[in-house]
């Protein structure tokens, strides 16, 4: 069959399953959206590239398919950066398309040129500079496929303007073959024996659930292994909702912003296992302090995070797709041994959660934020829940039980203002039929808040919640505590009125200033159709709590009021 390159390209995505590509226009692409008009082809039109990478980005979180993007050259390509960052720390599967100039100009500092391959090449699984239509079905074909394979991650195609008008024989490639990527799926069962031996022997074994075991869809055979061992749950900020949040085995989010129970259960256990984490900075504090009492196995898919932060005692490299199944057969004859052995320890850390819960203090005629995400979690407790970065994301994650996983949309290992509401965008057009909430800060929000239009034009009924506490939160926060209380240019106290931008872009808008009309307020919201935004007045000085200062021991944490 003979085809131009562009239209080659949408039957490529036919193929790969894709259902919805989020993109931006522009010279280089112009051929492709030509080809995109005349096929129908389902394209939603962000207002900025950087929407259209994270709208991608949120419908991949939440469907667990891969998200896909378009951008022109130059800039346009370029404003897609972070977003393809933001992807690549959090291990989404994703595909991001960009023009480029004509392969004879390319390399001559062409107008809207610039070397993207070269840019995005530490920040994304791989990527590609496409100059001849007849490459193109198997670098798409490739570029799905390491994408979505393996341990996820971004994949840029980028496009010679020319190749999009020349003609091919196009035929779709059946069958992939990488010579140097042989993604591992099985590791090595006797190791996983070897682990048993060590949780038999465990009097006080902690089970730690991070982003990877989301991505694997591996959640039921968490829940398997909780529910037939009784060990306690903690969980990094990507792996909430892998064990129901308000279940008596789950002890919370570990870390800096963590529970008092997951941190001391942390500090105290003599066995980590460790599922699908990274041990991140924001997680462990203190590397030479972390689980100091604790041999630490490590499940994942990725040989390069094993012993990168944190030395394992023992890796299990593999899928979890492989390893947790047969993980929970090998442990099915033993799980009452261990429950029994381990009682006084889910004693203990019932104790801990017990006795110092996420609770905050009320003030007189104030609303409070973590009221605004509790009284959420009661409206609308089957929601998917995004969220921006700072504050407002550590309350969410403390504050709301999520009891699914893929509900938590949130930017983890980058921590991208302005990903949000165009993340939320995404999820909602993934989940079409599942109510989407967006908590974002009034700093957040402004980054990409023409997005809203986005929402409007296209009737997408995102929920969106300001909290505007009149700061840069968390990073005044950060100055309160640590830098003498000198505010460098983190107060926001201006003539912004959200409710008013929201309706400017054609979103219904409402407003929420004292505790006895939230309620109220939010449950209008949600019953609203189409899109929405709730401007909540906060108090300015109200700090995320607890906290572990940076580098610190995860049981030299500051309590303040939880």
């Amino acid at each position: 069959m003979i085809l131009q390159g562009a239209d080659a390209l949408i039957e490529c995505l036919k193929q790969e399953g894709v259902e919805v590509v989020f993109g931006y226009p522009g010279g280089a692409v112009l051929t492709l959206y030509d080809a995109l008009y005349n096929s129908q082809f389902p394209h939603v039109l962000t207002k900025h590239e950087q929407g259209a990478v994270h709208a991608a980005d949120g419908y991949a979180r939440v469907t667990g398919k891969v998200g896909v993007c378009i951008a022109t050259s130059g800039p346009g390509a370029t404003n897609l950066i972070t977003g393809i960052a933001t992807a690549y720390m959090d291990s989404v599967p994703l595909v991001a398309i960009t023009g480029q100039v004509g392969v004879s100009l390319i390399g001559k500092d062409s107008f809207q040129e610039a070397d993207i391959c070269g840019i995005t090449t530490p920040i994304s699984k791989h990527n590609y500079l496409v100059k001849r239509a007849q490459d193109l079905p198997r670098v798409i074909k490739e570029a799905f496929y390491i994408a979505r394979t393996g341990r996820p991650g971004p994949v840029v195609i980028d496009i010679a303007k020319d190749v999009f008008a020349a003609t091919m024989d196009y035929e779709y490639p059946t069958e992939v073959s990488l010579r140097g990527y042989k993604p591992l799926f099985a590791g090595d069962e006797e190791v996983l024996r070897v682990c048993l031996e060590e949780l038999r022997q465990a009097k006080k074994p902690l089970l730690f659930v991070g982003g990877g075991a989301t991505i694997s869809n591996m959640a039921p055979e968490i829940r398997k292994f909780v529910n037939a061992t009784g060990i306690p749950v903690i969980s990094s900020l990507m792996g909430l909702g892998v064990v129901p949040g308000d279940s008596s085995e789950h002890l919370g989010m570990v870390g800096m912003h963590g529970t008092y129970a997951a941190n001391m259960a942390t500090v105290e256990c003599d066995l980590l296992l460790g599922v699908g984490v990274r041990f991140d900075d924001r997680v462990t504090g203190s590397v030479e302090h972390f689980a100091a009492n604790a041999k630490i196995l490590h499940f994942d898919i990725d040989p390069a995070e094993i012993n990168k932060n944190v030395c394992a005692t023992i890796k299990v490299v593999g899928d979890l797709a492989w390893s947790l199944p047969l993980f929970n057969k090998l442990v099915k004859d033993f799980a009452p041994d261990i429950k029994e052995q381990t009682a006084s320890w889910r004693e203990q850390t019932a104790i801990w959660k017990q006795d110092k819960p996420m609770t905050y203090k009320s003030r007189e005629g104030v609303i409070m934020p973590q009221q605004v995400i509790a009284k959420l979690n009661e409206l609308a407790e089957d929601a998917i829940v995004v969220t921006d970065v700072g504050q407002h994301q550590m309350w969410t994650a403390q504050f709301f039980n999520f009891r699914q996983a893929r509900a938590f949309v949130t930017s983890g290992g980058l921590g991208t203002m302005g990903y949000g509401l165009p993340a939320a965008i995404g999820a909602q057009i993934g989940l079409p039929d599942k109510k989407v909430i967006v908590f974002c800060g009034d700093g957040g929000i402004m980054m990409n808040c023409q997005e809203l239009a986005t929402a409007a034009d296209n009737g997408f009924p995102v929920k969106v919640i300001v909290m505007n506490n009149q700061v840069l939160g968390m990073v005044s926060q950060w100055q309160r505590l640590f830098y003498g209380e000198r505010y460098s240019h983190t107060s926001l106290k201006g003539r912004t009125d959200y409710v008013k931008l929201a309706e400017a872009m054609g979103v219904t808008g409402f407003k929420a200033e004292h505790p006895g009309e939230l309620e109220d307020i939010l449950k209008k919201a949600l019953a609203t159709s189409g899109p929405v935004l709730v401007e909540v007045a906060l108090p300015s000085d109200e700090d995320v709590m607890p906290m572990v200062p940076p580098g610190g021991c995860l049981d030299k944490m500051i309590l303040g009021e939880c």
